[in-house]
């Protein structure tokens, strides 16, 4: 315990004296985003200004990767100038695709944060059509001199430690870890599982040749008792941060609709990204672009989903899978997804990652994808009942390790390994959209992301970073 108590102290003096002097405040707007899969409706909770000053990226205001389906500006009312701009994707976005959405209306609160501003302010938000365009659902004017602003302190802060630190926040791409569901006897587990799975981050390209680019924060609330929600078992569980099992009733799904309790334990830190490790062992996890992340922390799988959910969430990839049960619903019509690695492949001439594909390769690109689809249906099927049946951990992740064995091994003799082209099968949907390899990080549970993915992924850090 004395070398964690000595790295806090070390990161609270670090956070007062960062080289980001002069920088502004971090403002934060927090509101309801409601309706259902007709209608929706944004209101207003609060606007805060948070306890530690912006460490963002100020040399790149505007966003340049527009890979969610949302899109926040900040802009000046007189005359119109856009001063930030971030894409997002939200927990909304994914439940209006459920058929619940068109039974019920829901709510949920989410937060957009920039650089505050010194005069009054429009928050805009825009959200994606078909055509991948952005039309503006939301615009209210703000003024960061209102009585109301709410200034918040940073009561977290010591629990904060540091697990790779690179540089000033500033300059990097600040990633949080926050443990959900550890109590206070469980401290050092959870700063070691931290530990681990940044290693393991940083062990996988491209974050291993760009791991100079990020500091790596960790914290944990202590819980009143350990774990976190499970509703399909029964379990229920009062964690800090609220993460649960069970999202839109999807066994594997964890997410956490607790916004304001998470930002309210983020603000003590720098932060950019935010990947909540559950203390857990059940496979499961999540991931929603510019929101957060999830990963079962003790499952057998935790590298796998630790670094495959950030993939979601931090660079906006799709997922490449599709044997799996997802509570989406299947569009009506093929339409090309803003995702960067996957396509409807409705203009191959134009083909969003055309410059890595080899001229000899065709597109669509052969795979042996009838084999592979009749092994994993099968394997889904078993999987559904091993969990109705609540059976071992063990058991499941013997199955899946079974799985990933067949799969390497047919692809390994398929003759289209590091191949890039379009494969059909991937966004949840057997046919009509392509992924651009046949394996990838986001596609089975192997190790290595593909060159696409892996590009997706260089181009966010070229955001949020400066080379010092």
């Amino acid at each position: 315990m004395i070398r964690v108590s000595l790295v806090v102290l070390l990161v609270t003096l670090t956070l007062g004296t960062t080289a980001n002097a002069g920088a502004p405040d971090t403002m934060r707007v927090d509101y309801f985003h409601s309706g259902n899969n007709a209608t929706e409706m944004f209101s207003l909770d609060q606007v805060v200004v948070e306890p530690l000053p912006w460490t963002g990226n100020m040399s790149q205001p505007i966003d340049k990767t527009s890979r969610g389906k949302y899109l926040f500006e900040i802009v000046d009312p007189d005359n119109g100038d856009v001063a930030w701009s971030r894409s997002f994707s939200s927990i909304y976005g994914e439940w209006e695709t459920t058929g619940e959405s068109r039974r019920i209306n829901r709510a949920f609160h989410e937060s957009v944060r920039f650089p505050a501003q010194d005069s009054a302010f429009e928050l805009v938000i825009k959200k994606r059509g078909a055509g991948n365009e952005f039309a503006e659902v939301w615009r209210i004017e703000l003024d960061p001199t209102d009585v109301l602003v709410h200034r918040e302190s940073a009561m977290f802060a010591e629990h904060v430690v540091a697990i790779h630190k690179s540089g000033d926040p500033a300059n990097k791409v600040d990633l949080l870890l926050m443990g959900d569901g550890y109590t206070a006897d469980e401290q050092d587990a959870f700063i070691a599982k931290a530990q681990e799975l940044t290693d393991v981050l940083f062990s996988t390209s491209p974050f291993k040749e760009r791991m100079d680019d990020f500091n790596v924060w960790a914290v944990a609330p202590p819980a009143a008792e350990s774990g976190v929600s499970r509703p399909s078992t029964g379990t229920f569980r009062d964690s800090p941060i609220g993460a649960t099992y069970d999202a839109f009733r999807s066994e594997r799904y964890v997410l956490t609709f607790d916004n304001k309790a998470m930002r309210r334990i983020a603000s003590s830190t720098p932060y950019d990204f935010i990947e909540i490790l559950t203390n857990t062992e059940v496979y499961g996890g999540g991931g929603i672009y510019g929101l957060f992340s999830t990963a079962a922390a003790n499952s057998e799988w935790a590298p796998y989903l630790f670094v495959h959910e950030f993939g979601h969430h931090f660079a906006g990839l799709a997922d490449e899978y599709y044997t799996s049960s997802v509570m989406y619903e299947a569009p009506t019509e093929i339409t090309e997804p803003y995702e960067p690695n996957v396509t409807a492949l409705l203009d191959p001439e134009n083909l969003k990652w055309k410059h890595l594909v080899a001229p000899d390769t065709p597109l669509p690109t052969s795979w042996p994808k009838e084999k592979y689809e009749k092994h994993s249906i099968a394997v889904q099927e078993v999987r559904r009942q091993m969990r109705a049946d609540n059976v071992p951990e063990e058991e499941m992740n013997k199955l899946f390790r079974d799985n990933q064995e067949f799969a390497e091994t047919l692809f390994d003799e398929s003759g289209r390994k590091g191949v890039v082209g379009a494969f059909e099968g991937g966004n949840y949907q057997a046919k009509g959209y392509y992924r651009p390899a046949q394996n990838c990080l986001m596609f089975t549970r192997t190790e290595a992301f593909c060159v696409v993915c892996a590009e997706a992924i260089e181009k966010v850090i070229d955001e949020y970073t400066v080379q010092e």
